[in-house]
């Protein structure tokens, strides 16, 4: 049931009736700057609480995210000044313009209250994603780490700084599976910061300032720069590999890192990378994101040259041969190189080609026993995997991910895959007779000749998937986000329901 929640932070009843103007508890205003209502509360902290509205003044009463700031002072100048800050930061949060980060729809102070409206973003949290999913292997780390790069570059490029990067602030968006970075400190972070210099000798623990155990030293300092965001990059990473918060790791007592390395799947070359990310010193640290990208870049490739650089000190052979595990080097031949700097611009040059067309990653070799193992030990996530040609039959298999795998010739028939998310797979030629797919994600996935002969895809996603002489004979698609043209193009019939609850096959052509 719609409800109206009064956000006074000192009201015992928030919950009132969906058309009230007054809270029956409080007598406070249910519509914040004669516009938005506030239908349900999403969270709370120490420096406010975070809200589900509606946006009155729009046709269709659309939802947005209403965030209520309250600066921790009574003193009249520091809230002065507070309000000043707020609306300095706000505009330059309104300034950015990213698909991967919620535009700022408004902001106003209303009862010594400030308030930020943002667009509302469908999706889960990484935190989330890792506590039903499991940790990331290397695969999903370095994808996640491509992704959210370019976003922190933009956000640097506009001179902002976000200031609480942490697992629960990046969401995986439900319709496209992208990344979208929520939740800045920005406001906050220059409010307190502001307050406790005006406060004097305040203890810094009193105003908020990041999320322990991902805030670098100069952040908890009140003295962030644009690497503290790579370090709670860094601390993020942790988390998506280990299952557990950087706070609860124990600390090098000689150099103050993480001690997290430890039974952690990802490469040597990758702990590495991370481990610079969270260096306590910030002139040990990446100092901006262009170097960061670029080390990612030159990572994989790096390490199997490592080597071979070292070793250029004075003229010798250098062969092909010496060169490993990069498929693009085809301009180095077996002839020898004995000239120094001939052979450092040739590895050079090999860098350069890795960049630029990448090499796909290996993925394990699994099998029925191998997969069903995993699954069992609690492994959901199946990203990037090449799984074609294995035998899931009757599997269990409901919220397990495939994003981007490799899944021709796979067998699902009776396969409960309820909620699971496929988004970029190739199913090519899959069998899901009489399988149980609802709420499950085809977004982008190629289903060419993919065999959903009685399956239930009750409000099933398929958005921009590739349905070319897909079976759909006897399928429930019931609710089912499928166009006119994708449903041209795969075989339905008489026994087929369609998104609208009915058999009229014959409406398709």
């Amino acid at each position: 049931m719609i409800i109206s929640y009064c956000v006074n932070p000192n009201c015992s009843e928030p919950k009132n009736h969906p058309k009230l103007k007054k809270c029956n508890n409080c007598g406070s205003s249910l519509i914040l700057n004669n516009r938005y209502r506030v239908i349900k509360m999403l969270g709370k902290g120490g420096f406010g609480a975070t809200f589900v509205g509606v946006d009155l003044t729009v046709v269709g009463d659309p939802l947005c995210v209403v965030k209520q700031l309250r600066p921790l002072t009574d003193d009249p100048q520091a809230f002065k000044t507070a309000v000043s800050l707020f609306e300095r930061e706000a505009k330059t949060l309104g300034k950015i313009n990213h698909p991967q980060i919620p535009k700022l729809m408004d902001y106003f102070t209303d009862q010594e209250q400030f308030y930020l409206i943002q667009e509302l973003i469908n999706g889960q949290n990484l935190q989330r994603e890792v506590k039903t999913q499991g940790v990331y292997g290397e695969i999903a780390l370095r994808r996640f780490l491509e992704e959210i790069s370019p976003i922190l570059k933009y956000l640097h490029s506009e001179k902002v700084i976000h200031r609480d990067i942490k697992p629960a602030n990046i969401l995986r968006q439900k319709k496209d599976g992208k990344l979208v970075l929520i939740d800045f400190g920005a406001v906050k972070d220059q409010v307190n910061t502001q307050l406790a210099k005006t406060m004097g000798n305040t203890a810094l623990t009193k105003f908020s300032v990041g999320t322990m155990g991902y805030a670098p030293p100069e952040q908890l300092a009140m003295r962030p720069v644009y690497s503290s965001d790579i370090y709670a990059l860094g601390a993020t990473c942790v988390y998506l590999v280990t299952g557990k918060s950087p706070k609860n790791f124990n600390i090098d007592p000689d150099t103050g890192q993480l001690l997290w390395q430890q039974d952690v799947n990802i490469s040597s070359g990758l702990v590495k990378v991370i481990q610079k990310m969270l260096a306590q010193d910030t002139r040990q640290r990446y100092k901006t994101m262009d170097e960061l990208i670029e080390v990612l870049n030159i990572q994989p490739f790096q390490q199997s040259l490592s080597q071979n650089i070292t070793s250029i000190q004075t003229p010798k052979e250098i062969k092909l041969s010496d060169i490993q595990g990069d498929s693009t080097v085809t301009d180095i031949n077996n002839t020898q190189l004995t000239n120094t700097f001939s052979a450092t611009e040739k590895i050079q040059k090999a860098i350069q080609q890795r960049r630029e067309n990448k090499p796909k990653n290996i993925s394990l070799k699994w099998d029925e026993d191998k997969f069903l193992t995993a699954f069992n030990n609690g492994k959901k996530d199946f990203s990037d995997q090449d799984l074609q040609g294995l035998n899931l039959e009757r599997s269990k298999l409901n919220k397990c991910i495939f994003r981007y795998a490799q899944l021709q010739r796979i067998i699902f028939t009776e396969a409960n895959l309820s909620q699971a998310n496929f988004y970029g797979a190739d199913l090519s030629n899959a069998n899901f007779n009489n399988a149980n797919l609802t709420q499950t994600y085809f977004s982008k996935s190629n289903l060419e000749n993919a065999d959903f002969k009685g399956a239930n895809l009750s409000s099933a996603d398929f958005t921009n998937a590739n349905l070319t002489n897909t079976n759909l004979c006897g399928a429930n698609l019931k609710n089912a986000k499928i166009n006119q043209q994708q449903l041209k193009d795969a075989k339905v019939n008489w026994t087929t329901t369609f998104p609208d609850g009915s058999r009229r096959w014959w409406k398709v052509f």
